[in-house]
């Protein structure tokens, strides 16, 4: 899932990013990496709207083994092909995990409540439940099989699959898919004779890839990933039946490190210390955590379709001349710059809640200031005297004496009205125009101030949100602790690996950014712990609607009333969408999991499970695959009198150890590898060198993704260049290879130049004993049909 609508919003602001996959036209790859659940979801439930929809697991196992033939087949990787399926994750991942798991069974009830309300027949065939897509179900297993006899089947058979490296990382080697990739990507950058120049291809859904690949200082590095369709959830839902008649793209990281190089240039005369682009990326994907991932939530109002990331640029570019270095030191936060930076954003905490109290203000005047008490007092839902906070913290998780609670529904309640408002400046002038009360001399004069306001509002979070009875020192303190400690966590999880399998944030919600602060001396460790077992993860991420995917014993933890751990598993539950806007991003608000408690619970179970199902409980190698001239013997199907068994396989079998490619930090290259050129067009990897342009913001309606983008574009703007002749530019280039479709260039051979007037176009002229042709130029006048052609055709070109 990675940072929800970062992809549109990024793909938006930089239209040059991605550019559609065309035949022939495929950059040269040395690696393709796949994060194979994104494989696997698409090929098991791509209906996910419709009750009715069935389809068999040899349906599923057959068209995940054809979609990876069509990737394969589309990149050609020369060195490595490396496919990684979600083993056990970290802690800190299940949490988000656990709520997806949740949420999906309850949509998947529900759609088939409703489809028998009006009176449909369903099939009597069981549903796919999608919640087996998770490490150590008897699905998972089965896939993994059959993966291996199909890598194995490919080996032996296809000449394309000869060539490369093939590593099939499974569901048993712990970690995120995606991350395994990045781990292996580490290990290959600290061996002697690595290519620096290495050319990367990693396949997958998350956004969030954009940054695990900037993470990897890799200049030559691509995305690849289906064409997203955006608007209403049936839209996103309707994916084309094959791979043959999907749209791919590539979003191109060479093309990235540009964009950011420009978004930020305004450094470069500004800092006090060496301007370093490297450092600079380092420190944009810091401030991208602070929108929310997979493993913190967003910051208050810090949302992503509110223009939260200018802001955070905006701030960077503030604070960081007036600091000694960058944020951001190779995934180790440099803690003393990190908290003067958030001392900066602290202000737009303010600044939010500033246009909440000032559109209070202006909507009690018009609804009646006076029934509401005082004009100034903040409103009671009571209708008496504001409570203090001694009789506020009683009031766990409620709002019948919540003094905000007018306040806090404002942003939804009016959310359009606002918009509208700021727009046009009008809050502003209403703000400038409310009196001090200078005259009122009431015993509430003392808390009629802003910051007597602010502090209520963000202790009204706390208790609402966070279900403290009071808001102390020390809760604040904590908070802040907890927070910065997650990001460290995520900067390392993302630069060298995993720090700690067991740490997790410990909340549904982030605290204020502007009581995220005095953390500069706080020692951040972390303990390494140990990988949840398959069955463990099953326990901690899975719905009682789910429990089939577990051993028998382990379900009657789920469903027996008596059961220790039975309060994990509720049936109902509430969401809050907390400043979002649909319901897939909408927080769960299911408890957290005390890991203590529940593998407690699960060790008196053990004795009653079968040998085959601790097999299934535990963690396994990955796999490298080559081939060999001499047969290697037969292997067995992996679906006998479905798939037949392989007489004599050619595939050299080698099991690597799970945590093989995982390196000690001291071991790891950062940053940029020597020898890599930066400077050298390869191609198929755009770059906006070569053609002399300049960079401005505006919001210009650029097409992204089949719809207008409504923030702002970066436009380039291509310099003028010196008049020539039409003669003197057919002298130069007529009959000759060259590069067209800037910045994504591809060659071409231009056998024709032309201007408003005239056309010269090359001809060939093939004669007898005559081994070469005869070449001669054709110039003509053109006609004023051409002419408008050849302008809407420089126009096209240009408004391009």
């Amino acid at each position: 899932m990675g940072v929800p609508k970062f992809y549109r919003w990024i793909s938006e602001r930089y239209p040059c990013l991605s550019e559609v996959v065309k035949e022939f036209q495929l950059p040269e790859f040395d690696n393709l990496y796949l994060d194979m659940n994104g494989v696997v979801h698409t090929c098991s439930h791509p209906e996910d709207d419709n009750p009715h929809f069935r389809i068999t697991e040899e349906q599923i196992f057959k068209d995940i083994c054809h979609y990876i033939e069509f990737l394969f087949r589309m990149i050609k990787p020369r060195k490595v092909f490396f496919m990684a399926i979600d083993g056990v994750a970290p802690r800190a991942k299940m949490n988000q995990q656990r709520g997806r798991r949740f949420r999906s069974a309850r949509e998947a009830e529900e759609l088939i409540k409703k489809a028998q309300e009006k009176g449909e027949t369903l099939p009597t065939e069981k549903r796919f439940d999608s919640n087996c897509i998770t490490p150590g179900t008897p699905f998972m297993v089965r896939l993994q099989d059959h993966l291996k006899y199909f890598v194995v089947n490919k080996v032996t058979h296809d000449p394309l699959w000869q060539g490369p490296q093939i590593i099939l990382s499974g569901h048993e080697t712990p970690g995120e898919g995606e991350h395994k990739v990045m781990d292996f990507i580490r290990y290959s950058r600290s061996q002697p004779g690595h290519d620096p120049n290495t050319r990367h291809c990693l396949y997958g859904l998350d956004a969030d890839l954009i940054m695990l690949g900037l993470t990897s200082h890799e200049p030559h590095f691509a995305l690849l990933r289906e064409e997203v369709r955006f608007g209403g959830k049936k839209d996103r839902n309707r994916r084309p039946s094959t791979p043959e008649e999907t749209t791919f793209h590539l979003l191109h990281l060479s093309l990235m490190r540009e964009y950011l190089d420009y978004e930020f240039s305004a450094l470069k005369t500004t800092l006090p210390f060496e301007y370093d682009m490297e450092r600079i990326i380092d420190d944009w994907i810091l401030m991208g955590f602070l929108v929310g991932n997979d493993f913190i939530p967003h910051l208050p109002h810090l949302h992503i379709h509110h223009d939260a990331l200018p802001l955070l640029w905006k701030n960077y570019m503030e604070i960081l001349p007036t600091l000694d270095g960058y944020l951001n030191e190779g995934g180790r936060l440099n803690l003393r710059r990190f908290e003067k930076y958030l001392g900066g954003l602290a202000k737009f905490d303010r600044e939010q809640f500033s246009d909440q109290y000032v559109d209070m203000k202006y909507l009690e005047g018009k609804r009646g200031g006076a029934s509401q008490g005082k004009r100034g007092a903040p409103p009671s839902a009571s209708g008496g005297k504001r409570n203090g906070p001694s009789s506020q913290s009683k009031q766990k998780g409620g709002k019948g004496n919540n003094p905000f609670a007018v306040l806090e529904g404002f942003g939804n309640m009016d959310e359009e009205y606002n918009k509208q408002g700021r727009e046009n400046g009008q809050l502003e002038a209403r703000a400038a125009s409310f009196p001090n009360n200078a005259d009122d001399t009431s015993d509430e004069d003392d808390y009629d101030t802003f910051d007597d306001e602010f502090s209520a509002h963000k202790r009204d979070y706390y208790i609402t949100k966070m279900g403290y009875e009071n808001v102390t020192p020390e809760v604040l303190r904590d908070q802040a602790y907890q927070y910065v400690r997650a990001i460290q966590w995520i900067l390392l999880y993302y630069y060298e690996g995993v720090q700690s399998w067991s740490w997790y944030y410990p909340h549904h919600y982030a605290p204020y950014i502007s009581d995220v602060r005095d953390f500069a001396g706080i020692n951040l460790t972390y303990e390494m712990s140990e990988p949840f077992k398959p069955f463990e993860q099953l326990m901690a991420v899975l719905p009682a609607a789910s429990k089939d995917f577990l051993p028998a014993p382990l379900q009657e933890l789920m469903t027996n009333e008596n059961s220790p751990v039975n309060d994990y598993y509720p049936v109902n539950f509430k969401t809050d969408l907390n400043g979002k806007q649909q319901d897939w991003e909408a927080v769960v608000l299911i408890p957290f999991i005390d890991e203590h408690r529940l593998l407690g619970a699960m060790r008196t179970k053990e004795p009653e499970l079968t040998q085959e199902e601790r097999q299934r409980n535990s963690h396994g190698p990955c796999y490298l695959y080559q081939h060999s001239p001499e047969s290697q013997g037969t292997y067995p199907s992996s679906m006998p009198g479905t798939f037949p068994d392989i007489a004599a396989s050619h595939a050299k079998v080698c099991a690597i150890p799970k945590f093989h490619f995982c390196l000690p930090p001291d071991q790891l290259c950062r940053g940029l590898m020597p020898g890599t050129k930066l400077d050298v067009y390869f191609p198929g990897f755009p770059t906006l060198k070569h053609i002399p342009h300049d960079h401005r913001l505006e919001k210009r309606g650029v097409k992204v993704f089949q719809m207008n983008s409504r923030g702002f574009n970066t436009i380039l703007k291509i310099k003028d260049l010196p008049e020539r002749s039409l003669g003197e530019i057919a002298n130069e280039l007529l009959g000759q290879t060259t590069w067209v479709g800037w910045p994504h260039l591809h060659e071409a051979k231009v056998y024709a130049v032309a201007d408003e007037k005239f056309r010269i176009e090359l001809e060939e002229q093939h004669k007898k004993g005559q081994a070469a042709p005869v070449v001669s130029w054709n110039r003509k006048e053109l006609a004023k049909h051409e002419t408008d052609v050849l302008y809407k055709d420089a126009s096209s070109i240009k408004e391009k």
